[in-house]
């Protein structure tokens, strides 16, 4: 595997690919890799010869009391994890080699409307960050597939739109989510969790799947579905920032009577770890 801290030489790499007809699969990752990481690797793998990796703790997607600064950084067996799964490339730049006008006044790439709820209404400018540095990585990179995990159903959307939106030629593939024994999804901000936390936070995802067997049992009254995953939410010790069911398409309100195409999503706070999750139904 080869590592590139400099974009000049991430560009003449990719353009070398190129000019032997090589396909370029794609993988952002802002490190502390885990199971979740490396099976977007290996489906990367499925669609292009080449596989490039980066890792990136992005300044400009952390909100002012967000945990960006103990943000896990774990490079060494980064490195060693993406060389087991066969990645062809690591790009670890700098801040600076992202924005070299700076995190604060660097051009900014916004997705109206689709960003600015749940995720971004929670998390103020969260979206922005994401946008604007997945739009920069993609130009570097120039990749035909970009692959992002499912668990970040929102961010998912947000980068397809962005991608159909500025006509970029890039195929965006989802990554099913993993997860741990108990249910819990695989995030790096797992490790935040202490003593019992991770049994408590598999909550999560029961109440996910509570939410779907309520629908799919044809419930239509989703506001009671809602109020009833938020209980079992609270009365494990959760905090819930929402707890949804949207248009899977585009996060909108669904329609009444709608039961199909649609996402449960859930953001909660267990003591000081944030976490998310969601079900397709």
């Amino acid at each position: 595997m080869q590592i590139f801290s400099q974009t000049g030489e991430l560009r003449r790499y990719v353009a070398e690919q190129r000019k032997q007809g090589q396909r370029i699969a794609f993988v952002p990752t802002m490190g502390n890799l885990h199971q979740g990481h490396y099976s977007l690797i290996e489906i990367a793998r499925q669609h292009a010869e080449v596989v490039i990796a980066t890792v990136f703790v992005n300044p400009t997607q952390f909100g002012p009391n967000e945990d960006f600064n103990r943000y896990p950084r774990t490079l060494e067996q980064d490195q060693a994890g993406l060389e087991q799964h066969s990645c062809d490339v690591l790009f670890v730049p700098a801040v600076d080699e992202i924005y070299p006008y700076g995190a604060e006044h660097g051009v900014r790439i916004e997705v109206p409307q689709l960003g600015d709820i749940l995720e971004g209404a929670c998390r103020p400018g969260h979206f922005v960050g994401v946008a604007t540095v997945v739009t920069k990585l993609f130009n570097l990179v120039t990749p035909d597939v970009a692959v992002f995990g499912q668990k970040d159903y929102q961010q998912l959307l947000v980068i397809r739109r962005l991608t159909r939106d500025l006509g970029l030629p890039i195929e965006i593939i989802a990554g099913p989510t993993l997860r741990e024994s108990n249910g819990l999804a695989r995030s790096s901000r797992n490790q935040y969790l202490i003593d019992g936390q991770r049994e408590i936070a598999a909550v999560i995802h029961q109440s996910l799947l509570s939410m779907a067997e309520n629908v799919r049992s044809g419930i239509t009254d989703f506001e009671k579905i809602e109020a009833e995953a938020r209980r079992l939410l609270e009365n494990a010790g959760l905090q819930p920032d929402y707890v949804v069911l949207r248009a899977s398409g585009d996060l909108a309100k669904p329609a009444l009577g709608q039961n199909t195409d649609l996402v449960g999503l859930i953001a909660a706070k267990l003591g000081s770890t944030r976490l998310i999750d969601n079900i397709l139904i």
